[in-house]
Formats: C-alpha cells, structure tokens, sequence
C-alpha cells in the first residue's frame, strides 16, 4: 500500500506539472499533504513534516547554492568563462576542437549550474563552428556531456550537494570520487557517442545553430575579459580548496595522526560553505576591484544571480518536504523491509529509483531528493560508502532527459533539432552518462 501511494503521488505529480502546467513548487506542496494524509501520518504532525523537510534540505545547501550563483555569475559577465573556453580551444588546436570543448565545459561546469553553463557556452560553440565550418552539434555534444556530468556529480551544483546531506556523506569525497567517475564518462557520452550519433541521425548533423533563441547577449572583447590563469584560478578554486582537505584528511587517518589544529583548519576551510566564501571573495578582487569594476556594480551581479535562483530554491525545498514526508510516512522503512534479505546493493537500488522518478517527474533534483526518502533507512543496516550512494543517486537522476524536462526543449531549440533528433542525441547521451556513471561507481566501489 505504501507504494500504491507513492506511485500515485508521482502519477498526480506529473499530471498536475504537464497537464495543468502548474508550479513545481505548489504541486510539490499539494501532493506532499496529500501523501502525508494517505500515508498515516498524524494530522497535528503534517505541517510540522513539511516544514522541517523545506528547512532540513534548504538549511544544507542554500549557502551553498547561493554563494555558487554568485561566483557563476561573476565568472560569467567579467568574461572569465570566455576566456578560458576560447583559451582552451586555441591551445587544442583544430584537430582536437571537441577535446577541447570537453575541458573547457568541464571547467565551466564546475563553477556554474546546468542551464547557466549551457546559455553562457553555446553563443560560443557557435561561433567556434562557423569559424571551422563544422557541424554545431559535433561540439554540441561534448559541451553537453560535460556540462550534464558536472551537474550530477560534483558539488557544489544542488543534486549532489543535498544528497549529500541528506545521506550524511562528506562532500568533500563525493567530490573527488565524482571527478574520478565523471571523466570517462563524459568521454563516452561526448566525443565517443557523437561518432554514433552522426550514423544514428545524420540530419542532425546538418542543422544550423538557432541564434535568435539565445535573445541578447553581452559580448566581450577578448582583450576585455580577465587573463586565463586568474580565470580559471577563480573558477575552480572552491574545488581546489575542498579537494585539498579531502586529501589531507584521507592522508591524516590512513597514518593515524592526531586531530591537531592544523587539521582542525583544513577542515574548515575545506568546508563546502567556507571553501564558497572564500572563493566569492577571491572573484570579488579578481573578477572586479582588480578590473577597476565598482565594488556597487559587483554587488549588482550577486544581488541578481540570487533573484534568478529564487524558485528553484523553492523547489528543492519543496522536493525536501515530498523527501521527509516518505520517510515520516514510513515508505523507506517499507522498502528496507520489502529489500531485508536482499543481495542488492544500495548503490543500484538509489540509481534505479532515481531514474524511475526522474524519467516520470522531469526534475533532477527533485528525483533525487525523493529517492533519499526511499532509500535512508536502507543505509542504517548497510556499511556501504555513502558517497558513492550519493554519486549513484545523482546518476539515475540524470537518465533520459525527455519531454518533461527543460533541458530537452533547451538543447532542441538551441540546436534546431526535430523531436525525434532531440531524442536520438540529447536523451540518449544523457542515458549513457547515466548509465556509464553508475557502472564506474560500481567499479570504484571494489577499491573503496
């Protein structure tokens, strides 16, 4: 019964999302009161439940989340992630344009979130393919292999970094085990797949870009933006930072030193909230005061990155309250019980559902959300590494971008791609990041 529940949740979920085109936000709400009831949990206790679900999942990551968008945001208008992408690109040479595509998006994608990354590249991916004369999807699909890959699997983007939270995983691992599982797999979803995709649809290949879909755009002189060293500096620093006392800490206990103060440092500063401040300090010098930019105009930047993340704060936050009234309801426990017994891991069983939510809401991020309502009393009686759980999770919530997702009618209309060409590329290669990320995540998981 308790799945019936959970399965017609999701079914009225997509129904009033699609059907009735109403906010994310508002139909999270709706179907999570509706769920609290059916499920048992206490009237008194209802509102309660949401309440601590939005508070308990925004309390993690809204510092996060919102220092990110800040430094995206300055990294983008100062010109930085133009440089290195075009930097990156003369470096590469022609002959290796898609290589250098992958690097460049990867960098990017790191510091911004999907959609930012993916308006703010393409204008030049376009202009790369005119210069060269090939097709915009032969560089398409690398940018987006790799900006999808970032997206579900490193902090501090918002899938990852509310998993982790929520599972109690350390950041800072499922970090350095998401780079380790991102790059082969962006290799296989981009320069590889796009070899296949050229046979599978050949008229995709032969499309022009759609220029007036990207509305006005802020153009940069070359010469205008911030030098390459202190560009990409600035992008990954929060991961520098937060790499860096990850592998400290891994060095301190393999050889069982002490918790001196030193360490006690490193771990603050490692600290994904911390590593973010100080990373939004260093672009506030080198994205502005350090380009004569007024301090009022820097400000200006971070106030408005802020208002444009506004709801999708909402909706995390409301993918939270969906998450805590599962578990209140006792769902997680009902499948702990339905799996006792069970060989299955919990690493598969968090990308299957993962991917059963995200195929039927749309959402990355809430698909993963739910799944953690699901999945958290599982993990109580297993010693599984919960950072790969959380990099599993992340990558069944990326599995076939379609309909209900914006990213497809991004990549179609961007691209000027047909339906069935969307299909044939965008939602596949975002299935085969998916899956080639879960079997390097079960790879990883005999070593660690």
């Amino acid at each position: 019964m308790p799945l019936f529940i959970v399965a017609l949740g999701v079914v009225l979920l997509i129904v009033l999302i699609s059907v009735f085109k109403m906010n994310t936000f508002v139909s999270l709400l709706i179907i999570s009161f509706i769920a609290s009831l059916a499920l048992g949990v206490p009237m008194e206790k209802t509102v309660l439940t949401i309440e601590s679900g939005i508070g308990g999942t925004l309390g993690h990551i809204a510092l996060i989340f919102g220092l990110g968008a800040m430094l995206g945001k300055l990294i983008a208008d100062s010109g930085g992630a133009k440089r290195i992408a075009l930097t990156l690109i003369h470096k590469f040479g022609e002959k290796r344009i898609q290589w250098a595509v992958v690097v460049s998006s990867f960098i990017v994608g790191v510091a911004m979130f999907f959609e930012v990354g993916l308006v703010l590249l393409i204008p030049i991916v376009f202009s790369i393919e005119k210069e060269l004369k090939v097709s915009p999807l032969y560089l398409g699909i690398p940018m987006l292999s790799a900006l999808l890959a970032t997206h579900a699997f490193l902090p501090p983007h918002p899938g990852p970094t509310v998993i982790a939270g929520e599972y109690g995983a350390d950041i800072g691992t499922v970090l350095l085990y998401g780079i380790i599982v991102a790059i082969p797999s962006v290799i296989l979803a981009g320069p590889i797949f796009t070899k296949f995709a050229k046979k599978i649809v050949p008229n995709a290949f032969t499309k022009d870009c759609n220029i007036s879909s990207l509305g006005e755009q802020k153009v940069l002189k070359l010469e205008e933006t911030p030098a390459f060293g202190i560009s990409l500096l600035t992008a990954i620093f929060p991961v520098i930072l937060m790499l860096l006392a990850t592998i400290l800490s891994i060095i301190k206990n393999t050889a069982g030193m002490p918790d001196s103060f030193f360490f006690k440092v490193v771990n603050l500063i490692g600290n994904p909230s911390t590593a973010m401040l100080i990373s939004l300090l260093l672009a506030f010098y080198t994205m502005g005061i350090r380009r004569n930019i007024p301090i009022k105009q820097v400000m200006a930047a971070c106030s408005s990155s802020i208002a444009s993340i506004g709801m999708m704060l909402l909706i995390i936050g409301g993918g939270g309250a969906f998450k805590q009234v599962l578990i209140a309801g006792g769902v997680g426990d009902y499948i702990a019980l339905l799996f006792q017994g069970s060989s299955m891991s919990p690493i598969l069983l968090a990308w299957i559902v993962a991917a059963i939510l995200r195929v039927s809401l749309g959402s990355a991020t809430v698909a993963a959300l739910s799944t953690a309502g699901l999945v958290i009393p599982m993990l109580a009686a297993s010693h599984v590494n919960l950072a790969l759980v959380t990099l599993a999770t992340g990558a069944g919530s990326a599995i076939a971008s379609h309909v209900n997702d914006a990213g497809f009618w991004m990549v179609k209309e961007y691209f000027g791609l047909s339906l069935k060409e969307t299909f044939a590329t965008w939602t596949l290669l975002s299935t085969i990041v998916s899956v080639s990320g879960l079997l390097f995540i079960l790879l990883l998981s005999l070593f660690v």
